[in-house]
């Protein structure tokens, strides 16, 4: 109201200045003041709002444009103020803070929050991933609604084909009355009882690749197999001179055989071919190998030296410098200790088996049947008992699976001697007489009859 209107109606102008003045301000001011946030600055309004009784604006939040459409109505208190400034400063806050701060935690637990929120909407079943969930809605065919709705299938457990067991499948599981004569050696480390069934097995797998060919003198013209028995016999009386290992005469022989299997050798020849595999098994299987010269003069000096080198290389390219052969001592060391490491029936073994150097006829059988037959006729000849489950467990062939090679082994101890030095070797006492065993087991003279 104006002054003129107040003084022709006769009003103190004095006693309502404070509503003219504010009815003014109103008019003039359409909009209440604007909040400064970053200098939290309060406005007149606000406070005569508050004092009123009013609730403040700045409690309810921010006011959104489309609900106000006819301005922007945004008054805030200092408190409001406070907590946008807040807000600006979080994520200084957060990086400055440490793992165990209070910004952290609460983070974390908005987190986890805002996770199980969306794992429940997103996903059928709360203990299933939520990518795997959103794997399947990408791929298909299938709603997120479709996928809530349907029940989880379990699916089937399916054995991977590379899965390990604790026992190979080509080993035969120990029997039930055979002893577990590997666990009295877990204290001993020499006897490595926790490897030796995978060490034998892989020995096992190896014959098949050191057997030679039992027949390849059809394609040798100068040499016969009575040739070949006069060398070997001649080669267990160098092995016998120079007091080797019995592992090296086997190796040797084992040249000897693959050698002429691949190669066509005449017959003056035929010693240089022997004795430089019995130069090259030393070298393989001894600590300390003879000297060359000394296999040079035991050959009566007819090859030299350099033949003896030139040999040497042309056999070891011929065998592809494989010299990985599975030893029969190996096996018959294994079947003794089922034995309980018996040194008679053990000797026999060893005299029955190096007859399989000498008869070709038993060629053809690997070093593992041949080691077990030995095993087999040397407890029949001392009567050491029946074939049990142990042993036959140990040497890894029954009795009917042995009998054909033990077949041949009688046929040869029948026969006259032919080769006298490998007699000689086992007809002394370092050797218990081994060659003199089958003539004094006249009371197993049925049992051996069957076999023949």
């Amino acid at each position: 109201m104006t002054r003129a209107k107040a003084a022709t109606l006769n009003v103190d102008e004095l006693a309502m200045p404070a509503k003219a003045l504010q009815t003014k301000k109103t008019g003039v001011n359409a909009q209440p003041a604007r909040k400064r946030a970053v200098l939290g600055d309060v406005s007149n309004v606000t406070k005569a709002e508050a004092a009123d009784g009013k609730k403040p604006a700045g409690r309810t939040g921010f006011v959104s444009k489309t609900t106000q459409p006819s301005g922007i109505k945004k008054t805030t208190t200092a408190r409001s103020a406070l907590a946008t400034k807040e807000l600006n400063k979080k994520p200084e806050t957060t990086k400055r803070s440490g793992p165990g701060s209070i910004v952290s935690q609460k983070r974390k637990m908005l987190a986890s929050v805002s996770t199980n929120a969306a794992a429940k909407v997103d996903t059928p079943d709360n203990d299933e991933p939520i990518r795997k969930k959103a794997h399947k809605v990408e791929e298909g065919s299938k709603s997120k609604t479709d996928v809530a709705q349907e029940e989880p299938v379990p699916k089937e457990i399916v054995p991977s084909p590379h899965a390990t067991t604790t026992e190979p499948e080509l080993r035969a599981p120990i029997p039930a009355t055979a002893s577990a004569l590997d666990d009295e050696d877990l204290d001993d480390p020499l006897m490595v009882a926790e490897y030796a069934n995978d060490i034998f097995e892989y020995l096992r797998d190896l014959e098949c690749n050191s057997v030679p060919n039992p027949q390849y003198m059809s394609h040798q013209d100068d040499l016969e197999w009575k040739t070949r028995g006069i060398l070997i016999d001649w080669l267990v009386e160098v092995h016998t001179r120079f007091h080797l290992l019995p592992e090296t005469l086997f190796l040797a022989v084992n040249i000897v055989d693959r050698f002429l299997s691949e190669k066509v050798v005449q017959l003056d020849r035929l010693q240089l071919v022997g004795i430089t595999a019995m130069f090259i098994a030393s070298k393989y299987e001894e600590v300390l190998s003879p000297h060359i010269a000394n296999f040079r003069h035991i050959a009566d000096d007819g090859f030299t030296e350099a033949e003896i080198l030139s040999a040497e290389r042309f056999v070891l390219a011929t065998l592809n410098y494989d010299l990985s052969y599975p030893n029969p001592m190996n096996f018959l060391r294994r079947i003794s200790k089922a034995d309980n490491y018996d040194i008679q029936s053990r000797t026999i073994g060893k005299y029955l088996m190096e007859i399989s150097l000498l008869d070709h006829r038993l060629m053809a059988y690997r070093p593992s049947h041949v080691a077990a037959a030995a095993m087999y006729l040397a407890r029949l000849i001392l009567d050491r008992g029946e074939w049990d489950e142990t042993l036959e467990y140990y040497a890894g062939y029954s009795e009917e699976e042995i009998e054909p090679v033990v077949a041949l082994m009688v046929d040869y101890m029948a026969r006259p001697v032919i080769h006298e030095a490998f007699f000689k070797k086992y007809a002394s006492k370092k050797f218990l007489k081994g060659t003199l065993s089958f003539s004094s087991a006249s009371h197993m003279t049925p049992e051996l009859d069957k076999l023949t």
